[in-house]
């Protein structure tokens, strides 16, 4: 699979982070099954949170039998105080059994509010610079979806040097003009800045609505692999340096496979893929455009 350099980090991130919320509901077994897929095919890059289910008992369990030195671990908190983050940070580097994280990242910051609390006094940004002093954290992201994240994580480059940001864009937000606007201003601080760049929901459909789920994603995910090869390429196509899967495991080796192979997609079907998907929407349906 192809790498690409995660911006000051200076990490060759696989094209695909392996999303670790597809593992959180798994018995041990079947969470490790799911991670030698991801290492069988070359994924070197893992992000994981608190707040997905057992995830990191599952990764933890798997890396202390099995230590992968070369696999990047990304982490996250959405705590916004700073003693639930230090209580957050310290409990996973124990679960997984590591001295320190590669990548720990401010989670969920969607828009200026999220911001404010994680950079006031007493915030969780101060926790991750503690941990950053004590030896703990290597580099510090921001992650974030919804309508307003790139321009929140564009400002949140105002005020502090993040080593990436994790934002959500696809061909359906990207073709909305204001997101587009705030998605090509990001972009651009990032390359100026040096900063990587994950995808969060590039093959994502739509919203559910009123429909019973069928997957363990929020919103309905492209299930058939020409959809997913179309939808993979187009984000592999932009400025970036990784896509993070979904949290479906299903979906997982559908990604992985069009990953390995996006340069085969036509780009002329890759860049009119949204013209041919008529229930492509946006999954943020309800958030300001």
């Amino acid at each position: 699979m192809e790498t690409r350099r995660l911006g000051k980090t200076g990490h060759q991130s696989t094209v695909v982070t392996f999303g670790t919320y597809a593992i959180g509901t798994l018995g041990q077994d079947e969470a490790d099954r799911a991670i030698e897929f991801a290492l069988a095919h070359g994924i070197n890059h893992f992000d994981v949170a608190p707040t997905y289910a057992d995830a990191e008992l599952r990764l933890g369990d798997y890396l202390k039998r099995h230590p992968q030195p070369g696999v990047f671990i990304s982490c996250k908190t959405e705590q916004r105080g700073r003693s639930g983050a230090d209580e957050q940070l310290r409990r996973t580097l124990d679960r997984l059994g590591r001295d320190r994280f590669d990548l720990y990242q401010l989670h969920a910051v969607c828009d200026r509010e999220d911001l404010e609390a994680c950079f006031a006094l007493g915030g969780s940004m101060d926790a991750i610079l503690a941990a950053r002093d004590e030896g703990l954290v290597s580099h510090i992201g921001i992650t974030g979806h919804g309508l307003e994240s790139p321009a929140t994580h564009a400002e949140a480059l105002e005020r502090f040097p993040f080593a990436t940001v994790m934002t959500s864009c696809n061909a359906f937000l990207y073709d909305m003009p204001a997101f587009r606007r705030d998605w090509d201003a990001l972009v651009a601080r990032c390359q100026t800045d040096d900063v990587g760049i994950h995808v969060l929901k590039a093959t994502a459909k739509a919203p559910w609505g009123e429909r019973k789920p069928t997957h363990t994603t929020w919103y309905e995910p492209f299930t058939e692999q020409a959809d997913i090869d179309r939808a993979v390429a187009w984000a592999l196509a932009q400025p970036v340096t990784t896509l993070c899967s979904s949290g479906d495991l299903e979906i997982f080796p559908k990604t992985v496979a069009a990953a390995e192979r996006y340069r085969e997609v036509d780009p002329a079907e890759r860049d009119g893929f949204l013209a041919t998907v008529p229930d492509y929407a946006n999954i943020f349906v309800g958030a300001d455009a």
